[in-house]
């Protein structure tokens, strides 16, 4: 049984800016460097990006202004058109797709949330939400009763009725939640879209994601320039600097094993014990014996920093959520994370 296309492949991507691109677009290689670029009077805001997204997965894409992430999601949508390289989507490659075809993908299998909640004015929350499905010209009935669906998943039950103007910011973000999940979207892509609001409402807003996506299964590329919000979201971690990817991972081995003194600095501040897992820190039981309750894989070495200071075994079970023994955590070095080597 073969498996199954990712969800979406970059393969060597570039978007070039500058007067002279046509010039360079059959010459972009890995080697291309920025001089080169700058010599021909062009710059890269996309470098060689080859990635691929799991179906189902959520990558955060994150790095300073002026990285290259929105960028590179606007060339996965094909809202911008890439200078060299592919973006396949399921297996084909969205370059190839005539106008129509284009449309037709985006409406039936994307959806988008960028910055600017880009809400209708003079349409309720419930006609704003229902807008894409009359654009694929969905009946009245089916459409209204879709959008109040959505309103309710998103906490906005009784508000049907509000215009934009008199929904608060967080509220406007979650109709353009709604209005993106109505068209049943299999690939979801999300530009900062927390970024305006205040530090409350967006973490209300986080938490109101982290539900949506426990609910409804999605290939989702969320893009911030927030570590915290990208530690909290994410099933793997893109970093991105001048438009090339220095390391792609899991918020684990972003964070214990960054790949390049850039990632090693962006994560210096982080702190460790609220990233790491029990389940990472894990090694093989290879026949050792294990006794006692284990401690949850899924749990944050910060969260069962009580029960690993006062357990006094040097190797502490460690179990899935269904209670299968999956490692034995070393408690000295689980301690080290916690308070730092002793010297």
């Amino acid at each position: 049984m073969t498996n199954p296309a990712p969800a979406i492949s970059c393969r060597n991507l570039w978007k070039v800016f500058g007067t002279r691109v046509d010039r360079l677009a059959g010459g972009l290689t890995p080697q291309t460097t920025p001089e080169d670029l700058r010599a021909a009077g062009c710059t890269a805001a996309v470098r060689d990006v080859s990635l691929e997204v799991g179906r189902g997965e959520m990558l955060v894409v994150m790095g300073l202004s002026g990285s290259g992430k929105s960028t590179l999601v606007r060339c996965m949508a094909r809202l911008i058109e890439a200078t060299s390289g592919a973006v396949m989507i399921e297996g084909r490659n969205i370059a190839t797709l005539g106008e129509a075809a284009l449309i037709d993908l985006r409406r039936r299998k994307m959806g988008m949330v960028f910055q600017s909640f880009g809400l209708l004015p003079h349409r309720t929350a419930l006609e704003n939400v229902a807008f894409p499905l009359e654009m694929r010209g969905q009946d009245r009935a089916s459409r209204i009763a879709r959008a109040r669906e959505m309103l309710a998943l998103v906490g906005l039950k009784g508000r049907e009725g509000y215009f934009p103007r008199e929904l608060s910011g967080g509220q406007q973000q979650r109709v353009g939640i709604a209005r993106s999940l109505a068209v049943e979207p299999d690939i979801w892509f999300l530009d900062e879209p927390f970024s305006a609001l205040d530090p409350l409402i967006r973490r209300e807003m986080q938490d109101e994601f982290l539900r949506l996506k426990g609910l409804v299964e999605k290939t989702i590329v969320f893009i911030t320039h927030d570590f915290d919000e990208a530690l909290r979201l994410a099933d793997r971690i893109a970093i991105m600097k001048d438009g090339a990817i220095e390391q792609i991972d899991t918020p684990e081995r972003i964070v214990m094993a960054p790949a390049t003194d850039y990632v090693a600095r962006f994560t210096s501040a982080v702190d460790r014990t609220r990233v790491v897992r029990a389940g990472a820190l894990a090694l093989p039981v290879n026949g050792r014996p294990v006794e006692g309750d284990p401690l949850p894989a899924a749990e944050t070495v910060h969260s069962l920093a009580r029960r690993i200071v006062a357990d006094g075994r040097a190797q502490i079970p460690v179990g899935s959520a269904s209670g299968q023994i999956v490692g034995l955590l070393d408690r000295a070095a689980a301690m080290d994370l916690l308070f730092g080597p002793t010297a």
